[in-house]
């Protein structure tokens, strides 16, 4: 099974792309509670060279709340990520978890439909991005 859902997009701004997806993300109901910056992480830690790429921790409060509720050891599961990298043609990735691989597994069948629909929403949103 596929655990995550990705479009690639033309070569263009790496902060113009992030700022794009941020936006998607918001019209779906997400807000990005972190951000991971892998190339500066990689650089300052290993002294390894990576292109940009960056992590966000994506949360809809609603959908999150409704899943604590029926376990909260599911916090573990949260947020969900949404990652933007930058490929070697200069092309830029947007990726982000599928939820429903990430959290059907747990057997909770009250989480299915709730992953279906975070998945749905993700889905709309990486569609949006031009």
């Amino acid at each position: 099974m596929k655990y995550y859902m990705n479009k690639t997009l033309e070569a263009q701004s790496f902060s113009g792309v992030k700022e794009k997806v941020t936006a998607a993300l918001k019209e779906q109901g997400f807000g990005v509670l972190t951000e991971i910056d892998i190339q500066a992480t990689m650089k300052k830690k290993l002294d390894k060279d990576y292109l940009p790429t960056v992590i966000l921790g994506a949360c809809n409060p609603g959908f999150a709340d409704k899943v604590l509720t029926i376990d909260p050891n599911m916090s573990a599961m949260l947020p969900c990520n949404v990652t933007i990298r930058e490929l070697e043609n200069g092309k830029i990735e947007v990726s982000a978890i599928d939820p429903e691989a990430a959290m059907v597994p747990v057997g909770k069948e009250e989480i299915k439909p709730l992953a279906k629909e975070v998945k749905e929403k993700l889905a709309k949103a990486i569609e949006a991005i031009k």
